[in-house]
């Protein structure tokens, strides 16, 4: 496994390309852990060598996300998402409307539960990616909080 700048650079695109929130690589004495914090990959920990160039990847990442400052909002797990508790009521958010951490933003249906996903973070919902009754995936972006 090579260690250097321009392989971290290739896992992180890895990483962000494919929505993954972590991923990690082991081979003989060597491993690497890349993972994905407020929709960025914002920790890289190898356990055995190049620790500068693991610096250099935290700082790129970290001005990258200064940039974009949009955290994504994710299904925690598979099922149906819904964006109202029941077909006839008001939605618990719209793109525009302003959040509070720990606000009720949608429900996930699995097995016949009804799981509540509340935001980890304040802010404004700027976008959502999926349809009212659509089948999500573990990880998948429901929404973005800007």
């Amino acid at each position: 496994m090579n260690f250097e700048i321009e392989y971290f650079e290739k896992l992180t695109k890895l990483v962000n390309d494919n929505d993954l929130s972590e991923l990690s690589l082991q081979d003989g004495d060597k491993s690497i852990t890349l993972k994905k914090a407020n929709n960025v990959v914002s920790q890289v920990a190898p356990v055995v060598s190049a620790p500068i160039a693991v610096e250099e990847v935290a700082k790129e990442e970290t001005v990258s996300e200064i940039k974009t400052n949009r955290t994504a909002i994710t299904s925690p797990m598979v099922g149906s998402f819904y964006v109202a508790p029941s077909p006839s009521a008001e939605p618990f958010v719209r793109v525009g409307d302003t959040v509070a951490a720990g606000q009720v933003v949608c429900i996930i249906e699995a097995m016949k539960l009804m799981n509540e996903i509340e935001s980890e973070v304040s802010g404004k919902i700027t976008q959502i990616c999926v349809q009212d009754g659509q089948s999500v995936e573990y990880g998948q972006v429901l929404m973005y909080v800007e």
